[in-house]
């Protein structure tokens, strides 16, 4: 009787754990549902190389659920025109995700797609096929994108127009620059001083854009020099920009008349690191005393030094540069400054050339143009922001205002094209 009893005492805590387990709600875990209406686009205005998919979520891919019973979803695709061909994975967006672009598509290739809903223990749902192949097409014009081609065709057809019509003869009004009319102002009072003309342009290389627009004006300031017989000395830290000044100011002096008159010499190259060439150029000016200085071209810290420097020595500064950290420091401390666009504008107004003042004609149209959309768009979105308020939630009909807002975000500032 004892030895029953034993054996019941140890068996009794085993079927009670088998029990119990069975009436405590834990259950294995189970596949995901899969997710359904899964279907394939070709992207429009591409190259071919792209097809999106699109898909509803699996009726388990819920936010509630805890734990999540969709982790992921996993995409494969085969080419159906190749022999044996097997599913590949090719990406595994999250849950809650719904959208996938497959990006490395050969063009005119037919595809099969699969997607399958992963969940816990990477248990995945029954796979889901497209019904058909999906053939990723080249399109020659992104129709998206069709108010930018707008755009161009306007701007540059613009700029053709007034080229045109500097080439028949009518003149062309260009806003007066006061730094590029001080220059012969400045030559002047060098030749009076019998002083010299120092031309810094800019520490950057010759690959600048600022630094090209400096040589430009420098070509002017050089061709001034020589009618006046002036003394011009062009410090340069960069080896490639000496060779372009001394080969553009060369020019000025055959242009002008005088090639004799020119001295290679006075272009000279000092050194790449930063602040050497500049102690250079700040001792030579504070020895000289240079009667004009001309800063045209890309600077940093060194801004101030020279700008002060010719400033205690007396000279009439006139500089240029698109570097917006160092113009304050040159209005202040300078006669004359070029500010960004006039700076880039010297060369048209300099030269007088139908290309370049047609070319800078046509942009300031272009500008003109996108500073007046910009104003209607933000007016068209300010007043349709302000009726939106007093509609009710209830009256879901957009006002006529409220729908040219949505068409600029959509369809202009967007990809929408022409589309209403």
């Amino acid at each position: 009787m004892q030895y029953w009893n034993h054996k019941v005492c140890l068996k009794t805590p085993l079927l009670l754990l088998i029990f119990a387990s069975g009436f405590s709600g834990v259950r294995a875990a189970e596949p995901p549902a899969p997710p359904t209406d899964f279907r394939a686009e070709d992207v429009p205005g591409d190259a071919g190389t792209a097809i999106d998919l699109f898909w509803t979520l699996s009726p388990d891919d819920k936010p509630d659920l805890k734990p999540r019973k969709v982790l992921r979803y996993v995409i494969s695709r085969k080419a159906v025109d190749v022999e044996n061909a097997k599913f590949e994975n090719i990406g595994e967006p999250t849950y809650r995700v719904n959208t996938f672009r497959d990006s490395n598509c050969e063009p005119d290739t037919p595809y099969l797609y699969r997607i399958e809903a992963v969940g816990q223990e990477s248990m995945t749902s029954p796979p889901v096929v497209i019904k058909e192949p999906i053939v990723a097409t080249l399109q020659w014009f992104n129709l998206q994108r069709s108010w930018f081609a707008v755009f161009v065709v306007l701007i540059c057809g613009s700029v053709i127009f007034f080229i045109r019509l500097a080439r028949s003869g009518k003149k062309l009004k260009v806003r007066k620059i006061a730094g590029l009319e001080a220059i012969n102002d400045a030559v002047g009072r060098a030749t009076e001083m019998g002083r010299s003309c120092l031309f810094v342009p800019g520490i950057q290389d010759i690959n600048d854009i600022q630094t090209v627009a400096g040589i430009t004006i420098l070509a002017q300031v050089a061709e001034t020099t020589a009618d006046y017989r002036a003394q011009l000395e062009v410090p340069t830290s960069r080896s490639l920009v000496m060779t372009t000044a001394r080969d553009t100011v060369e020019a000025a002096y055959l242009s002008a008349g005088r090639p004799d008159e020119y001295n290679e010499d006075d272009i000279y190259y000092i050194t790449d690191e930063q602040f050497g060439y500049v102690a250079s150029v700040t001792g030579k000016m504070v020895r000289d005393k240079p009667a004009a200085c001309f800063y045209m071209g890309a600077f940093y810290a060194e801004s101030l030094i020279l700008a002060e420097t010719g400033n205690s020595v007396g000279a009439i500064q006139i500089a240029g540069t698109a570097m917006p950290t160092q113009l304050p420091f040159f209005v202040a401390a300078c006669d004359f400054t070029l500010i960004g666009e006039e700076f880039f504008a010297a060369s048209a107004y300099l030269s007088g050339e139908p290309q370049q003042l047609g070319s800078l004609k046509g942009q300031d149209f272009g500008k003109l143009v996108g500073g007046l959309l910009l104003v209607a768009g933000c007016l068209i979105m300010t007043v349709s922001s302000i009726q939106s308020r007093g509609v009710p939630p209830d009256n879901e009909e957009p006002t006529y205002l409220q729908s040219a807002s949505n068409y600029i975000i959509q369809n202009i500032l967007g990809k929408g094209g022409f589309k209403s």
